[in-house]
């Protein structure tokens, strides 16, 4: 199944493995925020910023119907890896297979409810008229690529629950590279604009899904999966998916409410703090898809040291995987605290927007530092499967770590309590993921 079950006790062979694991997973996640960052700058070098200001604001509707939607990626990634652990080859299939059945009709419902969605979406949301304008655009293109978007999680989450990430790879890298050309395509050459940066997006994914597909007809017996098939619909089976699921959601769901509410904020602020702090939410996204690479070896590894019964060798992954998330998280706000205007002006030209970041760059410093830790700590809790803990942390950190002070942010117009809001948020999940820790580091499951 993967060379990763056959890990031994030694510190150096787990660096070696873990490290090359996260190289290609880290490969994999930076053509995500390049493929962003490319639009991004497409959108800031137009004449008018509201493109981007209204990219920005309808992202916070795909973050929700999308990026809640994640635990199709993170509980397959976590069951499967457990399956690949104890050499149980139905469930990895079944794993894989509820999931996407699960993600088709999630997203023809999308779709099918894409109209009313965006419409409340877009009323909840502050914005001038010409930023929903083009927020709306965006939202209307991009949304037809559902089905193929919530899919996808499902492929990735199968690939690296099974340790193959050069798969994850290559579907990235194909429907990454695609999007970026039609990026330049529409944006640039066509002149769509917020439209354009939909429709490219969209398209991607179906190229993106197709890749996936080819991979898995390569290795697909059509005699085992026929009998794997008779197996999908056992009621119990289908209980314990839900379940993780319905945890993970919650967790994304206040996650994700925690960025969607600060950039909402950043919106009732005005359009040039709007565009500033979606600037920096740029580095930000850069940084933690950089460190998710790690949380995704962190996540297949402990998922199969789960399932092998060896727990003894969670705690030197933790470390290896701890020290690499900081320096990275760390580096990136040194950096940009450093060359602020040499890195940021490469997303805008726009002299006055770069001049107005540099008060809150230190910002980065908490931001990036505990939620370096966090994120990690994230991948680490998915691979054991442990929905409520991540579920119940999530909860807590955005209605007692972010939501106070960002309501006085509010009321007082004050982006500097916003950011310290953030940083909050950031230091109570590592805290609180910090003292769960011990109690899986037993020689016996926690669950």
């Amino acid at each position: 199944m993967s060379s990763i079950t056959a890990l031994t006790l030694d510190k150096e062979d787990l660096r070696t493995d873990f490290y090359r694991l996260a190289f290609i997973n880290i490969l994999s996640n930076l053509l995500v925020p390049l493929s962003g960052f490319l639009s991004v700058a497409f959108l800031g070098h137009l004449g008018e910023i509201h493109y981007l200001a209204g990219v920005t604001l309808s992202t916070i509707l795909f973050n929700y119907l999308y990026r809640t939607l994640g635990f199709l990626r993170m509980s397959t990634t976590a069951i499967t890896a457990q399956a690949v652990g104890s050499d149980d080859e139905t469930l990895m299939w079944l794993t894989g297979l509820r999931n996407a059945l699960l993600a088709f009709v999630i997203g023809i419902i999308l779709l099918i409810l894409h109209q009313p969605l965006g419409h409340i979406g877009f009323a909840l949301l502050s914005a001038t008229p010409d930023v929903k304008e083009a927020g709306i655009a965006y939202y209307n293109a991009r949304i037809w690529g559902a089905p193929a978007t919530l899919l996808n999680f499902v492929f990735l989450g199968w690939f690296l629950g099974r340790g193959q990430s050069g798969k994850v790879f290559w579907m990235s890298l194909v429907g990454n590279g695609v999007n970026i050309f039609l990026d330049y395509l529409l944006i640039i050459r066509w002149n769509w604009a917020s439209t354009g940066a939909g429709f490219a997006t969209s398209i991607s994914q179906y190229i993106m899904l197709l890749v996936g597909f080819v991979f898995i007809l390569q290795e697909l017996e059509l005699s085992k999966f026929r009998a794997i098939l008779s197996q999908i619909w056992v009621s119990s089976n289908w209980k314990e998916t839900l379940i993780l699921n319905r945890d993970i959601f919650i967790r994304s769901f206040a996650f994700l409410s925690t960025f969607s509410l600060f950039t909402n904020l950043s919106s009732a602020m005005g359009t040039m703090t709007l565009t500033e702090n979606a600037l920096l939410l740029q580095v930000i996204t850069l940084t933690v898809y950089l460190v998710d690479g790690l949380a995704y070896a962190t996540e297949s590894m402990a998922g199969m040291f789960k399932g092998k019964g060896a727990y003894e060798q969670l705690y030197p992954l933790l470390q290896i995987s701890a020290q690499t998330s900081l320096m990275i998280g760390i580096s990136f706000a040194v950096a940009c605290l450093l060359f602020p205007d040499s890195l940021l002006g490469i997303l805008t030209n726009h002299s006055e927007i770069l001049e107005c970041l540099h008060p809150y760059l230190p910002w980065l410093l908490p931001v990036l530092g505990f939620g370096s830790l966090a994120f990690m700590l994230d991948g680490y809790f998915l691979g054991l499967a442990e929905g409520a803990i991540l579920r119940n942390t999530a909860l807590v950190a955005t209605l007692a770590g972010f939501v106070p002070i960002a309501m006085i942010a509010w009321q007082l117009q004050s982006c500097y309590l916003l950011w310290l809001a953030l940083s909050l948020f950031m230091i109570v999940r590592v805290t609180l993921l910090g003292i769960q820790v011990p109690k899986t580091l037993k020689s016996t499951p926690i669950i």
